[in-house]
């Protein structure tokens, strides 16, 4: 399964208002500054993460969008879910070998375990573990 960049911008969105969480509502043009996206093409995928209860919009000259709950009770596989559709690596139908059936069964329910358990509070509060910051350069 290849995310597209639908669903990479897709996170991206949430997890910005994510980070900004009772904050007010975060415009997406100053997501798609932040990040170098198109703002055209963020208002598209908007559009269906609103739609799907996911996020909010905020009308007026401080408007913006929010989320509709809090990062830790939406999950990147919610996101994903919205924007890619199913989760899963191939198509098959009942006629499949079954050995070649259940490694895709697995591989499926593999990714859906990891994206259903990932919230965007997880998301953004991800520390990157190997830092160069952690080393101790000599030349």
């Amino acid at each position: 399964m290849k995310i597209s960049t639908k669903g990479r911008y897709g996170l991206t969105i949430m997890m910005e208002l994510a980070a900004k969480f009772g904050d007010g509502p975060i415009s997406l043009k100053s997501i798609a500054e932040k990040n170098q996206l198109s703002e055209h093409y963020l208002e598209q995928l908007v559009a269906p993460l609103r739609n799907a209860g996911l996020v909010k919009s905020v009308r007026g000259a401080y408007g913006g969008y929010i989320l509709s709950k809090e990062a830790e009770q939406i999950t990147a596989g919610d996101v994903i879910r919205v924007l890619e559709g199913p989760i899963s690596p191939v198509d098959f139908t009942e006629e499949d070998d079954p050995a070649k059936r259940d490694l895709w069964l697995r591989i499926r329910d593999s990714i859906a375990l990891v994206l259903d358990s990932t919230t965007l509070a997880d998301l953004i509060n991800f520390k990157d573990e190997g830092a160069l910051d952690n080393y101790m350069f000599y030349i």
